[in-house]
């Protein structure tokens, strides 16, 4: 096999169109992340190091895999080995199903990459020993899987995800709420959505999980059409969550649209940025190592 060949293929392992024809998510998010981790330079800023670093007292919820059980038998005492990355913490995604997140205007819809993020990010932090679990939203709360590393729950949460369907509207302050009263732990919170919706409510939502001590990134999906639509001629748009049509010309889309759309990204993100939450834009044509790697970019600058 030349160079070249082993350069690119972890690249093409992450491109979406290629995950779209593996069988199961589960074989997606293996895929991803091992295509990633090829491609990534082993350093311990990225907490891939698997050097044993001290022990730490066993705690409900731990894996018991990682029990050392030669020092359990002298002391009666289950102790867990720790190793540099890995921080006991626990990742929650919230993955918006809502109707306008089934948009496919090349191969893949804004909810199926958003699954397979979701899935990928689910096993990435599993692999760094982390507890996972996942919330499945449109306009309420369709689903809900609490953080967990029992052996199991891998497969568990990749099952919830997977079996999103788009429909309804948006309401992240229902699900953020649904989401405060089960989960008082702090810790990552990945929120996954196109964020159709006005800033300042979608700020409103994700500021008391803030408050509450949550640790939160913004993963903004948008299709290719969305970010350059490539319209002709007049076309009459139809809003798939509230039913609303609106007949639209080229020269709005070529002249007005793009900074219309440019200055919702940015009111996101400087939203986001006001209440110390990160705010990662993605384009469905895109492949996944960009997302993953700034997840560990904000996993690493919160420990």
């Amino acid at each position: 096999m030349s160079a070249t060949a082993t350069a690119t293929r972890p690249t093409r392992l992450l491109q979406p169109e290629v995950l779209a024809g593996l069988a199961n998510l589960e074989l997606v998010a293996r895929a991803v992340v091992e295509g990633f981790l090829i491609g990534l330079h082993r350093s311990p800023r990225f907490g891939f190091s698997q050097e044993f670093a001290e022990y730490r007292a066993y705690a409900e919820g731990d894996d018991p895999r990682f029990i050392d059980w030669n020092v359990y038998a002298r002391t009666d005492r289950a102790y867990i080995k720790r190793f540099l990355g890995e921080t006991n913490s626990h990742l929650i995604i919230l993955l918006d199903a809502s109707a306008s997140m089934g948009i496919a205007t090349q191969n893949i819809s804004k909810l199926r990459y958003g699954q397979f993020l979701a899935a990928s990010l689910a096993y990435l932090a599993s692999k760094q020993h982390d507890a996972v679990g996942t919330l499945i939203f449109d306009d309420q709360t369709r689903a809900y899987r609490p953080p967990s590393s029992r052996a199991g729950n891998l497969s568990g949460v990749l099952h919830t995800i997977d079996a999103a369907e788009p429909a309804g509207g948006t309401n992240l302050d229902h699900s953020f709420q649904y989401f405060q009263q089960q989960v008082t732990r702090r810790g990552l919170v990945a929120v996954i959505s196109d964020f159709y919706c006005d800033p300042d409510e979608m700020i409103a939502g994700v500021r008391p999980l803030a408050f509450q001590g949550q640790d939160v990134i913004l993963f903004q999906i948008l299709d290719p059409g969305e970010l350059k639509p490539k319209i002709t001629e007049s076309t009459l748009l139809e809003d798939v969550e509230t039913g609303e049509a609106v007949e639209v010309s080229p020269k709005f889309m070529r002249e007005q649209y793009p900074e219309r759309i440019r200055a919702h990204i940015r009111a996101l993100k400087d939203a986001a940025a006001g209440i110390g939450a990160d705010h990662v834009l993605l384009n469905t044509a895109e492949p996944l190592d960009q997302p993953l790697r700034n997840y560990l970019l904000f996993r690493e600058r919160r420990r």
